[in-house]
């Protein structure tokens, strides 16, 4: 029994060291993108969705202000989804600084309000290059303007670009820092490697014909989630070859991680609820395989509790995982200068199992609450 198990961990030990291999690759396929001077021609509709954010509104608005691309070339489009503080008021305020607010007036139940909000401004903008990001957020002035030298030079159908945690307050949210710069660079790799699997919304641009070409977020609408992903899919189905991520440090947008483990939590079971609509088998494939081998090595250690040979699997597969999880984070922390967080590895691979399992079945089941709301 125990040669068996031995066999099929070492098997699964494997399967992982090759698909971290596999991020690694991706990650160094993608060149640093280092702008050049330029007349920009390209209209711009910024569109946020926001719901309850009177706290964080107006520092994003003026950062979006404050870009360094040219004004008569940019629109600000602020959808207000339901608010019931003043956040609306505090948008309003902005008017006559080139802002324009949106009120979100549904009077039926929808589970995914923010494709709503997003597809009515996309409906109403005049820009020809949509750039997402979220009310909570936080840009360098040049972001945009970068966003779009790589849109006109490479002339990709979409643009997935990179976000981070920033102002950490706790030990909890630096690990998620580091958490999320994987889940990050995982995204930028699988692009980079031809084969785009994730993206996140807070920093995203597409075109608006292909939006439209595409169907938009038809067949994917009655999900609470996915306005990223499943929208990355479709588009990657259609144009697999005009796919592109932005690495470069000017276009990192930043947000805070959450403060407490419930609400990671509830975020994150909704970013898992998205994997029941990948369409992409070798997607599915993927993220199938990586709960195994972290399912696998929860298995043996609670199995070498009674037995103690299994202790000796477990800690070869989180020697493993560790090496190579170090190696790929190497490269994405380096990126955004916050190779300081590689010391949190250790704790971050043990609690990372845990997480692992438990969103992968909490993820694909049940309710969750998003902004005040139970939404599936």
């Amino acid at each position: 029994m125990l040669n068996l198990i031995s066999l099929l961990s070492a098997a699964l030990t494997l399967i992982y060291a090759f698909l971290v291999l596999n991020f690694i690759r991706g990650w160094h396929n993608l060149t640093y993108f280092i702008p050049e001077i330029s007349d920009p021609q390209t209209k711009v509709s910024i569109i946020v969705a926001a719901r309850d954010e009177e706290a964080n509104i107006a520092k994003t608005i003026d950062d979006l202000i404050a870009q360094t691309y040219p004004k008569v070339l940019t629109e600000i489009i602020i959808i207000d989804d339901h608010s019931t503080d003043a956040t609306a008021e505090i948008v309003l305020s902005y008017s006559d600084r080139n802002v324009r607010l949106i009120k979100l007036n549904e009077d039926r139940a929808l589970n995914s309000y923010k494709k709503k909000a997003i597809q009515t401004a996309i409906g109403t903008c005049s820009g020809d290059l949509i750039v997402t990001t979220d009310a909570d957020c936080r840009m360098g002035e040049n972001w945009l303007s970068t966003i779009v030298q790589l849109f006109e030079q490479k002339k990709y159908k979409m643009i997935s670009s990179p976000v981070a945690y920033f102002q950490e307050k706790s030990f909890f949210e630096r690990l998620q820092s580091l958490e999320f710069l994987y889940l990050i660079g995982l995204g930028a790799s699988t692009i980079g490697n031809k084969q785009p699997s994730t993206c996140n919304g807070a920093n995203l641009a597409y075109e608006k014909t292909t939006f439209y070409e595409v169907g938009g977020f038809q067949g994917i609408d009655d999900l609470a989630s996915g306005d990223d992903e499943l929208l990355l899919h479709k588009i990657a189905a259609k144009y697999p070859d005009q796919i592109g991520f932005l690495k470069n440090r000017e276009a990192i947008v930043y947000t805070h991680a959450k403060e407490n483990l419930s609400a990671f939590i509830q975020q994150r079971r909704r970013w898992a609820s998205k994997s029941t609509r990948y369409k992409n088998k070798g997607i599915i494939v993927l993220g199938v395989l990586i709960w195994i081998f972290n399912l696998s090595i929860l298995s043996n250690f609670i199995t070498g509790l009674f037995i103690p040979g299994f202790l000796t699997i477990t800690f070869y597969q989180l020697l493993v995982k560790m090496v190579l999880e170090s190696l790929f984070l190497w490269d994405v922390t380096g990126f955004a200068k916050r190779r300081s967080l590689l010391i949190l590895i250790p704790v971050l691979n043990v609690l990372h199992i845990l997480y692992m399992v438990y969103i992968g079945i909490a993820g694909n089941s049940g309710k969750y609450n998003w902004k005040g709301r139970m939404v599936r």
